[in-house]
């Protein structure tokens, strides 16, 4: 059968494969599709979430970016990621504690059952890491704790992730940071999407002091390059030199498909219609 993601009214993206899984939970209809092209793939109320053959992409860039440029990050909190690979991903930085905060328990069981490639026993690093099934946004309101580094995994800004691109999330997101804190967020095509690229470049601009864009092409995100937002309180990503990542990343021994140093600058360079999307 033939899938097609609905996610834009006009523009389709139609990938073959086989119905293996669906649930209608209390939040989105979820389903799992078996491809011959891309393996197991998660969809979300119609859309592609990430799949087996290209999820390292979409991971590393919204995960080390930030993380490398903070100087040994200890506490992170990470919003949805209920696939787990960004926890992955943090987990592989020498963090005391990750919180992951994901509103439908379903997405993580569902994920560990059908696409446990993904998250590489992420889930069940004793110790280190703590599952809060909640809402996103209603947790950060209300947490006493500080966080050196946020990551934002949502879906598009529709139904109940829309409340996760707003004005007073990014309020509350500055405020649960510790004084030179990051944040980082996927932040949607840009090219279907770059009227909400822009948004929330400016929305976030309004609190941090320093705010990035990085882009990677995504082959299963249709639009072309694909954007990341940073935003820091007092770190700026511009004057942290490459042999300083470079240092961080082999300290690390990072064994990454896609990131690298050369990569987390080259990312940064961004094409003519987007920098003028965004008045740089």
């Amino acid at each position: 059968m033939w899938f097609y993601e609905n996610l834009y009214p006009d523009v389709k993206l139609g990938i073959k494969g086989e119905l293996i899984h669906r649930k209608k939970t209390p939040y989105q209809d979820l389903r799992i599709y078996k491809t011959p092209r891309y393996g197991k793939t998660l969809v979300l109320d119609g859309a592609i979430q990430t799949t087996e053959k290209d999820e390292f992409i979409y991971h590393e860039m919204l995960t080390h970016p930030s993380l490398l440029s903070y100087p040994e990050p200890k506490e992170v909190l990470v919003i949805g990621a209920g696939d787990g690979g960004i926890l992955r991903e943090v987990l592989k930085h020498n963090v005391k504690k990750v919180y992951l905060v994901e509103i439908d328990d379903e997405v993580i069981r569902t994920s560990k059952k059908y696409l446990p490639s993904i998250s590489s026993g992420a889930f069940a690093a004793n110790g280190r890491v703590e599952i809060i099934i909640a809402d996103g946004a209603k947790f950060i309101r209300q947490t006493k704790k500080k966080f050196d580094v946020v990551i934002v995994d949502s879906p598009d800004p529709i139904g109940v992730a829309k409340v996760l691109f707003s004005r007073k999330f990014y309020r509350d997101i500055f405020s649960i940071l510790k004084d030179d804190g990051i944040m980082a967020r996927q932040s949607g095509s840009t090219t279907l999407q770059l009227k909400e690229l822009k948004e929330n470049w400016r929305i976030m601009k309004e609190k941090f002091p320093y705010v990035s864009v990085h882009l990677a092409a995504i082959p299963t995100y249709i639009g072309g390059f694909f954007s990341f937002l940073v935003g820091s309180k007092k770190i700026n990503q511009k004057d942290i030199s490459y042999d300083e990542i470079m240092n961080r990343f082999k300290q690390l021994n990072l064994e990454t498909k896609y990131y690298n140093p050369d990569i987390h600058f080259a990312s940064t360079k961004l094409p003519t219609y987007v920098k003028g999307g965004l008045g740089e």
